[in-house]
């Protein structure tokens, strides 16, 4: 087995490839609107550097969002594309959900957070489970105060974020931490959170993919951009 994962939903891009040992070569890029140029190159990079080729791979996983619109619509197309020209299943999952995968060794509990402009952001609330963490609740948007406000009335949890840094809101709520990890969603830890599904087949067909907003409005403007530059007016 041989696993793409593709993660573009906030300024980081990243690619790796799995097997059921881990990661065999990974691939990242910290600078934003680059998604699109950085895709392709860094897939063959990462094939070359495992001694493998596209026809090796046996599926795709992909972050879903919440997150930036244009980063997570083109990572999202280009796992599609591939996927469906080399009729691969796929895993998608949120990204908040790989975040709170990845920090499962830092605290018995976790709020996962990622910028989501507009003076919000996207958070959920993790606790750790043998081999892993369960999320706690529903994917949020809202106000920084509201994040903090859950962060101070639980007891010295992590906060793990991305794009969050010098906010004096958490800046704040430091004293109510145990520890405050500044790690995107990265496309290593979507593929090892997506390997089992993997596994026991618990996949879609690329077209089954559908992306997280959990703003209408996100969805909204980007209906509207596409019709505009398609010429229609919706």
């Amino acid at each position: 087995m041989l696993l793409l994962a593709v993660e573009t939903s906030t300024p980081t891009s990243s690619v790796a490839l799995l097997d059921r040992d881990g990661a065999v070569a990974t691939a990242s890029l910290g600078l934003p609107r680059r998604h699109g140029e950085f895709l392709a190159p860094a897939v063959v990079f990462c094939l070359q550097q495992a001694g493998r080729t596209v026809e090796d791979l046996t599926g795709v996983a992909v972050g879903t969002g919440p997150g930036l619109y244009t980063g997570l619509r083109v990572g999202m197309a280009f796992a599609q594309a591939l996927a469906q020209a080399r009729r691969l299943p796929v895993v998608g999952l949120p990204g908040l959900d790989v975040m709170g995968f990845s920090a499962r060794h830092t605290a018995p509990t976790v709020h996962a957070a990622i910028d989501a402009r507009r003076g919000q952001v996207f958070w959920a609330t993790y606790q750790r489970v043998p081999g892993g963490v369960q999320r706690d609740g529903d994917l949020q948007v809202g106000s920084v105060d509201d994040l903090v406000a859950e962060i101070a009335a639980g007891d010295r949890p992590a906060l793990i974020q991305s794009g969050l840094e010098g906010d004096g809101a958490l800046d704040q709520v430091a004293v109510h931490l145990a520890a405050r990890v500044d790690r995107p969603p990265l496309a290593v830890d979507l593929g090892l959170l997506a390997m089992p599904r993997f596994v026991r087949e618990e996949t879609v067909r690329p077209g089954e993919l559908d992306a997280i907003y959990l703003r209408r409005a996100d969805a909204k403007i980007g209906w509207q951009s596409r019709g505009r530059l398609q010429g229609g007016t919706s």
